[in-house]
């Protein structure tokens, strides 16, 4: 393997197999944001089946993200370093073989380190990504790839539901719930062949040791806020949890601490903190987080309030997200083709307070129906919540990375994919205190009965959420998006990369 010791002129050549590429790791992309939510529509048979508690079915849910966001910064940075055709390979092996421990898993402890450890696979994996895009499409068609990215991305967010019921209730061999992580077994085989076949190797031109300190600083830190919020409520609330969410504060302070530490003498640091100098980038990591936020509270309560609520079958509760997919693959299309680059920035804070609006409605709905409301009205909430989610996240991400440098793609890449990982970690652990709360202790019944109620509180924080989204984009700079006029020499230029390849 060697260097080519002429990057830009190598790089003015466009891949020609990059179209392929795209391919194969967009279909990652799918696998990780399925398995995001395949889990919820099964949480009922898994608690069934293997006796998970309620803290047990947060941390299968929530430990996934919780690994997924610990992990995402350092993958992106070892992609940056070492390869991002290799991580991405390592982590599809990773993912494609801790699916197999959650699919065999017999019982909730199993589950549980399965669903951790996948995460952390993840974490290689779902960087490169992005890394792996912004470096081998030139300037002028990476609009039409994000629009892409952010339609799949859609998509398996909400295929995840659909796919979970349709395997837990077709009962795949007489396997029950295990199929919705066993599925991943032949995606994975095909993506590792592909992957190797017609994914280009790049890597920062100028490569450094990783920083362990900063790795192991951000992970506790970000340890120390999560754990206590999920384990909370079920352990009466504890003085060490009080303690653990106030040390994280200074934890994280002390890891921005190092970094800049590390940088001034010269080092490689974990996060480029120069990048958080860009308004796009800096404004886009507060949106990523509250989608994050929102996401992890909505998918969780709406599963068990379709499920346990209603007494919807899974099969039922998971066709009704399909309007929901629809609207945000409608609203990503038109966000990226039309609105987006003839408005600005306008359209990405119009899109998060639609998304509010169906939440608010949702709610009123559920509030004034309780366990009476009907299916389409059940529905209805998820056009506008899709639609406004769908003209945000697609182009979003063109957005954070349109002024990153290509030889700290990978650092921002996995930043970006931190923030709303976080988010969701964030998400599900606080829905022990204003979902879980609220439904108590008692037996499955007295639960049921509690749902709507339950689940009606939730969406609140939820518009919150959505509302704080589109503050936020106000940091963005208003022609954020936009097409602008291009000169021949710029044309010329944008393919030029300081990323190496290699052979």
């Amino acid at each position: 393997m060697s260097e080519n010791k002429h990057p830009r002129n190598a790089m003015n050549a466009v891949d020609p197999r990059r179209w392929a590429a795209l391919a194969v790791v967009l279909i990652a992309s799918f696998m990780d944001a399925v398995d995001v939510t395949v889990v919820h529509m099964a949480i009922p048979h898994i608690q069934q089946d293997i006796g998970a508690s309620s803290a047990q079915v947060q941390w299968i849910t929530g430990g996934y993200a919780l690994t997924f966001a610990l992990g995402l910064i350092t993958g992106g940075r070892l992609g940056d370093l070492f390869g991002r055709k290799r991580v991405f390979l390592l982590g599809v092996v990773g993912f494609t073989a801790t699916s197999l421990i959650c699919g065999v898993a017999g019982n909730a402890e199993m589950l549980l380190a399965g669903r951790v450890a996948q995460g952390a696979m993840a974490a290689l994996m779902v960087p490169q990504v992005l890394s792996i895009i912004h470096v081998t499409f030139p300037q002028r068609e990476r609009g039409k790839v994000f629009g892409i990215y952010g339609a799949v991305m859609s998509l398996g967010t909400i295929a995840g539901p659909l796919v979970g019921a349709l395997l837990v209730q077709g009962d795949l061999f007489g396997l029950g719930w295990r199929p919705i992580f066993l599925v991943n077994l032949p995606l994975g085989i095909a993506g590792l062949i592909a992957g190797v076949l017609v994914v280009s190797e790049s890597r920062a031109e100028r490569a450094a040791r990783l920083d362990l300190v900063g790795v192991v600083l951000a992970s506790a830190g970000l340890l120390a806020l999560v754990l206590p919020l999920t384990q909370g409520r079920e352990l009466g609330w504890p003085a060490w949890t009080y303690v653990s969410m106030a040390a994280s504060v200074p934890v994280l302070a002390l890891f921005v601490a190092w970094e800049r530490g590390l940088l001034r003498r010269g080092g490689s640091p974990l996060v480029v903190l120069s990048l958080f100098a860009r308004r796009s980038f800096a404004g886009g990591q507060g949106v990523q987080l509250m989608f994050g936020l929102a996401s992890g509270v909505f998918f969780l309560a709406w599963t068990l309030y379709l499920q346990l609520g209603l007494g919807w079958s899974p099969l039922k509760a998971g066709l009704s997200g399909l309007p929901l997919s629809a609207a945000m693959m409608a609203g990503a299309g038109m966000s990226m083709q039309v609105l987006v680059p003839r408005f600005g920035r306008v359209v990405l804070q119009a899109g998060a307070l639609l998304a509010a609006a169906g939440m608010l409605l949702f709610a009123c709905l559920a509030q004034h129906y309780g366990s009476g409301i009907a299916t389409w009205q059940a529905i209805v909430p998820l056009i506008p919540m899709g639609l406004g989610m769908g003209l945000i996240i697609a182009p979003l991400t063109d957005v954070i990375l349109s002024e990153v440098p290509h030889e700290h793609a990978g650092s921002a890449s996995g930043l970006t994919n931190t923030t709303v990982q976080l988010g969701q970690a964030v998400g599900v652990a606080l829905s022990s205190v204003i979902f879980f709360a609220r439904l108590g202790h008692g037996d499955p019944a007295a639960q049921a009965a509690k749902m709507p109620y339950a689940f009606t509180g939730s969406l609140w924080y939820v518009a919150a959420a959505f509302v704080a989204a589109s503050a936020l984009l106000a940091t963005l700079p208003r022609t954020a998006g936009t097409k602008k006029p291009t000169a021949g020499p710029a044309r010329r230029s944008e393919q030029q990369d300081t990323t190496v390849p290699v052979a």
